[in-house]
Parts: C-alpha cells; structure tokens; sequence
C-alpha cells in the first residue's frame, strides 16, 4: 500500500458537488475531500481486506448471538429494554443492510479496529465519488468499490418486507443528510417509495398503536441513521418494543457497534490473525494500549500509550466505560496514517474507503482518500 500525488480535476469542487458530495471543504478544518491524492494497493491486499471482512462479519454474528444466548449485556452496559429488542430482532431476523469496519493495515494485515455496524456514514464517498474520480483520472486502474451496485441489490431483495413506503430518518447534520440522501436514491433506484424526516419528528398515534409521520401516515419500515442507545433514550423509548416497524439496521446491532465486542470477540477467538488483544481491564502490552469508551464516536475521548506516542482526545463519552486494545501501528504515508474502512453490505464485502490524518487518532476531520489497485 503506498499514497501517491496526481494532479487535481480543475473543477473537482462542482465535480463532486454535481454527485451530492456537499462538504468536500470546511473553512474550520479544511478540505475533506482528498483530490490530488491516492492510495494504491496490490491486489493482494485487495484480497486480504476482502477475505478478513468477510471472515469477521461472520464472527461478530457468532459473537452476537454469543452474547445473547449468555446474556452479557451488562458488559456492554446494555439495560433491560436493551434486552428485550436485541433478543427480539435476532429472533425475528428483521432487515439488515449495512456496516462498516475499521481496518489498520499497517503490516499488511488487516487488522480489527471496531466495527460501526449501526450508523456508519462516508458512505457516497465510498461508493460514488471515488468511482467518479476513478473513472475521469485513472480509467485503465481497479478499484475495490461495489458500494452502489450493492446497495440497489439488497434493496431490491428487502424490497418485499418493506411495505408500500420506507421512511428515512436523521438528526439534522449536514453528513448525515446527505448520507440518508444517497440512500434514498440507491432504494429508489430498487423500486422503492420512501420519504424523509427528521428523527426529532418521529411521533406517536397512542390510538392506532404505531408510529406515525409528520403527514400522519404510518411509519412501517424506518432506516434511522440514529445510534440505538439514542433511541433508548429517547421519549419513544417505551413504544419501541411494541410499535409494528422494521428498524433498520436492527436492534441487535447496537451490541457490535458497541466496543465492549472487542474483548469478547478476543475471548472467542483468541489469537484470530485479524483481531487485535482487547480486554475490560487496563492491559500491558509492549507494543502500546489504546483505551475507547464503549459509545465513542469519531475519535472522541481516546487515548493512546505507545513506544513513542501519547495521545489523549476530549469528548463526551467518558461516562460509558472503556475497552483496552493493542495498539496497531495504521502506517505512515508522507506524514498521513490512513484508515481502511471496509463495507458491509447485504451481508458481503462491497469496498472500502480510506480517512487519513496527521494524527494517531482518526476523528470526523480526516480526509477521505481515493484508492485503485494495482
């Protein structure tokens, strides 16, 4: 894997505006959108990537149901409502469409970082922008990108649990809107109706026992690009058992994306080539401790003790509770450590995205960087 330079599209801004990539520039932090930039891998890292997504997806649903069947939820911090949908959702298997790891590559091994498999964004930039470049910049190179293609197939194959309207759902954050955009358009493309609205607007009819628009209509198959433990405590918390909707992604999933998986999967497959050591309890490990809090996002509250490094993040999430993980080295390109992060789609491997920093710790800030394949 090697990061390369190539000249910039001399219109790269309307380029990928005209594709729904609004905030390819910020005026706090700069550009988000790499152009001018690649990575290329060898096609044996491609395969590499491919196999440990495939091989760790179906590890972390043997961890799920690992965690289910014993019960563990309260290392997950997870409480009695918590319970009762995770045990529900694995039981009646409702829709499932996405999830994205977090790969370090740093020795040619992937290696586990976490896996978001709840509300995973940098989704358009995966699976358009990046084509889009491909095709306009290096038209003869590969890339491991099935992100769209992928996206309309699992739809189309959803299609006949979800009913006559799917409803879309967000808070109101500019990534996130134009996440649940592209989305909608990729479950149009499938033949689908849908709509959107804000999570905020989500109501309650108390006398038809159901969830309900804006418009009144009722909500039956709802994709909320909403973290679980928000919608547990939310003021719709207590309905959510009983109100007749496919959520998507499903309820069992706030038990991967919460990083307490991390030690159980080690406890599971101890040694595993694609897993790094974690635990609950502080570790001591030559090669360097990296502590995240159980609901972390984007880099927050992460620190990181290493030969050589040491890192700490502020954020909201110190009051969830912490794993501890060996450090993995993301590797250094011209100053930027990059993170692979590799999609999940329909069940299969669909592509990856690479977020590169200047830092240790990959934060909403990083740019998303083209790749092709050797």
């Amino acid at each position: 894997m090697r990061r390369c330079a190539i000249a910039q599209r001399p219109d790269w801004r309307a380029r990928v505006e005209r594709s729904g990539l609004v905030f390819h520039t910020a005026q706090e932090t700069g550009v988000y959108w790499g152009e001018g930039t690649y990575y290329e891998f060898t096609s044996a890292e491609a395969d590499a990537i491919e196999a440990a997504t495939r091989e760790l997806h179906a590890r972390c649903l043997d961890a799920v149901r690992h965690v289910i069947e014993r019960r563990r939820y309260a290392e997950l911090g997870l409480g009695e409502l918590a319970h009762q949908l995770c045990e529900q959702s694995w039981r009646d298997q409702p829709p499932s469409l996405y999830g994205r790891f977090d790969f370090a590559l740093g020795d040619g091994v992937p290696k586990m970082l976490e896996y978001n498999a709840d509300t995973p964004t940098s989704l358009l930039e995966a699976g358009v922008i990046q084509w889009q470049w491909r095709a306009e910049v290096l038209p003869d190179a590969d890339q491991f990108t099935l992100v769209h293609e992928k996206l309309i197939a699992t739809w189309r194959q959803l299609a006949p649990r979800l009913g006559e309207l799917v409803h879309f759902a967000c808070v109101e954050d500019l990534e996130d809107e134009m996440t649940i955009g592209y989305l909608r358009d990729t479950a149009e493309q499938a033949g689908l109706r849908t709509c959107s609205l804000a999570m905020e607007d989500v109501g309650w009819n108390r006398a038809r026992g159901e969830l309900v628009d804006l418009e009144g209509r009722a909500i039956r198959a709802l994709f909320k690009l909403y973290p679980w433990e928000g919608v547990l405590g939310d003021r719709l918390a207590a309905v959510v058992p009983t109100a007749p909707v496919l959520w998507i992604e499903p309820a069992w999933k706030m038990i991967l994306s919460n990083k307490a998986i991390l030690p159980i999967l080690w406890e599971l497959f101890p040694g595993h080539p694609n897993l790094l050591p974690s635990s609950r309890e502080p570790l001591a490990d030559p090669a360097g401790v990296v502590r995240k809090p159980l609901l972390g996002r984007e880099g927050s509250n992460v620190t990181i003790a290493a030969p050589g490094v040491d890192v700490a993040t502020a954020g909201p999430y110190s009051e969830t509770g912490y794993v501890y993980q060996r450090y993995a080295e993301l590797g250094c390109h011209d100053g930027m450590r990059p993170v692979v992060g590799s999609w999940v789609i329909g069940g299969e491997p669909a592509g990856v995205g690479i977020r590169e920093t200047d830092g240790y710790v990959t934060s909403n800030t990083a740019r998303f960087v083209p790749h092709i394949i050797a």
